[in-house]
């Protein structure tokens, strides 16, 4: 086999012990005595075999001369050395071995015929690349230094991965050009050491072959499997994608290569010192747990852990370890922990306590299946990978934690990411100057000179629905009741039977009129008190009525019967709002692409919104009032499409619940504040309070003069103020008209007075469902100016008075 067809390299290789035999002639020719003597016997047996000095490049060549190469080789290899050290001769970067010392050829005889050794984490480029550093830094004096460690993976015949560094010693070598060889110039490497991934530039500077190696390198091997298995730990906690599926396996693969035990798995409790718990880890759910079962989602660490473990690595914060655990439980048989070891055949184990500033993290859990293996003793290896391990987990509890809060922003706070950059100066300005030791407390957040906008889409009778679903199921359980002591007051000989009957059908009248606010808080409570005692009596006495009184028990669960109405009633209203929820957040994504904005939603019987927009807000964009008409335009079309969604698909909800919809205009811009108390944006001030005041009594507000709501089904209300306004939004009106999405008619209105409020105006106007189904484009206000001119139509208003609200 010729040596140099391994692999493509700028190397001809050579292997040749030429120094080595002029190092014995010179002693041989310099020198008196027993050196000389076998310098002269290692001559005389290498002289029939000229290859040795000439070259060789075969590998048979190598195979045929194994005694005399072992004999030339003897001083280098000393007998005594040979069960202790890890050497070889080779040629730097190539897997080529031969000469080994007895402990080496031991280390690969127990690895398996089948294993083949290599090199870690190398490919061929980096080895050209790796080549021609050797020779840009022996013949051209440069210091380029890319060589990085090199290790051999060898398992045991016991399945354990041990990690080997490989160390070379080249001064049995020497390069020299071939006639392939390129002369470089200083441009040339200045070139190369700009393109490391440019293979073929490199094969240009130094072809296949242009270079002959010759001679023959030492390479020895010391075992670094602790070390490098903390590196791959570091590399697999650090450097991996959270997706990656074989994490856990990577990890429990270090372990066992650090203790040497192949069967020892590992395992992680999360611990939560505020709530004093355990449970599985948050952040990866491949970790797994042989402390906590997977059904139980978390439990106190009194019990889970025994006492004296308790104190052991949660107080006292060092490792425990059981090498026996048979022999624990049989001394510690109330030990919920030691159980659950025996039970999943874990023989011994380690707990090491993960902490950092003082706080506990978690624990790592080390088990074998063999007794003795993991204990008190080597349980402090685990020193030198705690560090990293520490530093991992706690760094992926914040990333959990940074989640969280943003989850809690986004679902639970009104911190809209369009606001959010005032926020975060305010909070950098706080801890910068607390970094410096300085007093600062927190500002509120305020944006002045904002236009409002607000609407909602409500849930036509809900309240009155709730209540007529309530007094089904009330009904129905008083009948299933009333049925129930007749029956037992026949059979059962259970006294005052016919008063609680009496008391049962009265309620059943009751429920025929109005339904009262604590109507229902005083059944069930009769009932649980007076009448379930009887059934449960009942039910011991096993009189003939059991499967009955079983059934109404189980009708009267929450998910029973009793409550059949009222959960298609929270069904529908839920699916409702959350349909309309989000719709809306899908459409606010086009809306503020548009231009930045606040933005929040409520869910009640219905879907409000509040709208805020002004410079203020988006102080770096610049701002037009065309941005604020572009948005009151998108508002009509966005609750109009709501509407058409519901109305297509309203026939599919356990109730058939209709829908209104309401926008309140408000032209004048005002200033919000975040109230830290509420943790939410309020208007500020006194005259912009007004503004709230109108949006919470609006919406069950009535035609002037009658008893009608101002909203109405399949009907679009907004209500304005003064007569700029009515321009605006009849425009607005107009030009949807033009597209098909409103009827033509549109109905003037004057709004009752309010409780401090009068002069309320309202503009009403059908919505057409003639389409199939809801737009997927809104139209923006710079299309409206393409096909109606506003100043046109306050002309034609120019006459009518501008009334403002008092």
């Amino acid at each position: 086999m010729n040596l140099n067809a391994l692999t493509e390299s700028p190397f001809t290789l050579h292997i040749s012990f030429h120094k080595l035999i002029e190092h014995f002639e010179e002693i041989a020719a310099t020198q008196a005595g027993p050196k000389a003597d076998y310098a002269r016997s290692v001559l005389k047996e290498v002289e029939p075999f000229p290859e040795l000095r000439n070259g060789i490049s075969n590998k048979n060549q190598i195979i045929n001369n194994t005694e005399v190469i072992s004999h030339l080789l003897e001083g280098l290899f000393p007998e005594i050395l040979t069960n202790n050290e890890i050497k070889a001769v080779s040629v730097p970067y190539q897997d080529i071995l031969f000469n080994q010392t007895k402990r080496f050829q031991g280390i690969l005889a127990s690895a398996g015929e089948e294993f083949n050794i290599a090199f870690r984490d190398y490919n061929e480029h980096q080895f050209y690349v790796m080549a021609c550093c050797i020779i840009l830094d022996d013949a051209y004096g440069t210091h380029l230094n890319f060589s990085k460690p090199l290790y051999y993976d060898i398992p045991t015949a016991d399945g354990v991965l041990k990690h080997y560094r490989i160390l070379y010693n080249a001064d049995f070598l020497e390069l020299t050009p071939t006639d392939k060889a390129v002369k470089l110039t200083q441009e040339d490497i200045d070139l190369l050491m700009d393109n490391f991934n440019n293979i073929d530039l490199w094969k240009e500077k130094f072809p296949v072959g242009s270079w002959e190696l010759r001679g023959f390198g030492l390479m020895s091997l010391f075992d670094a499997t602790v070390e490098s298995a903390v590196s791959s730990l570091k590399g697999t906690l650090l450097g991996r994608d959270e997706g990656n599926a074989n994490v856990h396996e990577e990890i429990e693969d270090v372990f066992r290569s650090i203790y040497r035990i192949p069967d020892l798995r590992v395992g992680f409790l999360a611990f939560d010192p505020d709530e004093n718990t355990f449970s599985l880890a948050p952040f990866n759910e491949q970790l797994k747990s042989f402390l906590l079962p997977e059904e139980i989602e978390a439990e106190l660490c009194s019990d889970t852990l025994c006492t004296h473990s308790l104190a052991t690595v949660v107080n006292e914060k060092i490792y425990f370890a059981i090498s026996d655990v048979k022999k624990y439980v049989a001394e510690n048989p109330t030990s919920i922990m030691a159980k659950r070891f025996k039970e999943q055949g874990i023989n011994s184990l380690i707990l090491a306590p993960v902490i950092k500033n003082g706080k506990m993290l978690g624990i790592i859990e080390l088990v074998s299946g063999h007794k003795g293996e993991l204990n008190s003793i080597n349980a402090n290896q685990l020193d030198v990978v705690m560090p990293f391990i520490t530093d991992t987990i706690d760094r992926k509890f914040t990333d959990m934690q940074n989640r969280v809060q943003a989850i809690i922003q986004d679902e639970y706070t009104s911190i809209h990411p369009s606001v959010y950059w005032k926020f975060k100066k305010e909070v950098d300005k706080y801890l910068l100057l607390k970094g410096q030791h300085k007093q600062y407390n927190l500002k509120e957040v305020t944006f002045n000179n904002v236009y409002p906008l607000y609407g909602q889409v409500d849930i036509k009778g809900s309240s009155e629905t709730r209540n007529n679903s309530l007094q089904t199921d009330l009904k129905n359980q008083l009948c299933a009741a009333i049925a129930l002591v007749e029956k037992l007051s026949v059979s059962s000989g259970i006294e005052s039977l016919d008063a609680v009957s009496q008391r049962l059908r009265s309620y059943e009248i009751e429920l025929d009129s109005a339904l009262k606010a604590d109507t229902e808080q005083q059944m069930q409570q009769y009932l649980e008190q007076q009448v379930h005692p009887i059934f449960k009596q009942a039910l011991v006495l096993e009189i003939d009525n059991c499967p009955a009184i079983t059934k109404y028990f189980e009708d009267a669960e929450k998910m029973g019967d009793f409550h059949l109405q009222r959960r298609k009633y929270e069904t529908t209203v839920a699916i409702i709002n959350e349909r309309m929820a989000t719709m809306l957040d899908r459409w606010q994504v086009e809306a503020q692409s548009a231009y930045p904005h606040y933005y929040e939603r409520f869910k009640t019987d219905g879907v409000e919104h509040n709208l805020y927009i002004g410079e203020k807000i988006a102080p770096n964009k610049p701002f037009e009032m065309e941005y604020v008409y572009n948005l009151r335009l998108w508002q009509i079309q966005v609750l109009c499409e709501m509407e058409l969604e519901h109305h297509f698909n309203r026939e599919i909800l356990p109730y058939p619940l209709e829908v209104t919809s309401l926008i309140l205009a408000f032209s004048s811009p005002l200033s919000i504040r975040f109230r830290m108390d509420e943790k939410r944006f309020d208007v500020d001030g006194t005259y912009n309070a007004r503004f709230e005041i109108v949006k919470k009594r609006i919406d069950k507000a009535c035609i002037k003069g009658t008893t009608d709501r101002i909203t109405g089904i399949g009907k679009l209300t907004i209500v304005y103020t003064n007569h700029d306004e009515e321009i605006e939004y009849l425009t607005y009106i107009r030009f949807l008209q033009s597209k098909g999405m409103l009827e033509e008619e549109i109905e003037m209105l004057d709004v009752e007075d309010l409780q401090g409020i009068s002069g309320l105006k309202a503009i009403r106007v059908k919505i057409l469902y003639d389409s199939s189904l809801p737009s997927k484009k809104c139209y923006t206000y710079n299309e409206l100016l393409q096909e109606i001119d506003p100043e046109e139509m306050k002309y034609q208003k120019a006459n009518e008075p501008n009334t403002p609200v008092e």
